[in-house]
């Protein structure tokens, strides 16, 4: 059981980018990550490592998902997000609100950095390159 349940998150972690936006993207990602890293945490030990897998994966989750030039925030926010959801979710529901506190935590967080990123763009181009001059010697 514990396979189909992986198998099926991972499937619904690669396939969503078919028919989501970029923040939507983020946002399945860090939170399904989240979720996952919670559970395999917690089954390693206890509270601490729920809160420990699961930023570890919100971070992965969100990083995944997002487009290049924004994979640090979205990993960042995925990350800060999901921990801070397993904690207080711990808090508020045991090891099922744990859970879920991560799932929402980490999508929230890799939404909302993945916004703040497209905010911190200028005009909305991407960030700048050199550009060099070609030199015929």
């Amino acid at each position: 059981m514990r396979n189909v349940v992986t198998a099926l998150a991972l499937s619904l972690l690669a396939t969503q980018a078919v028919v989501a936006g970029e923040t939507t993207n983020n946002a399945i990602g860090g939170g399904i990550g989240g979720a996952l890293g919670n559970v395999v945490g917690n089954a390693i030990g206890g509270g601490t490592g729920a809160a420990i897998g699961a930023g570890l994966g919100g971070a992965a989750g969100s990083a995944v998902t997002a487009k290049n030039g924004r994979k640090t925030e979205a990993a960042i926010g995925g990350g800060l997000g999901a921990a801070g959801g397993s904690v207080a979710g711990r808090a508020l529901g045991g090891s099922t609100g744990s859970v879920i506190g991560a799932g929402l935590g980490g999508a929230a967080g890799g939404a909302i950095a993945t916004e703040l990123s497209k905010d911190n763009d200028h005009d909305g181009h991407r960030k700048h390159r050199k550009h060099r001059k070609h030199r015929h010697d």
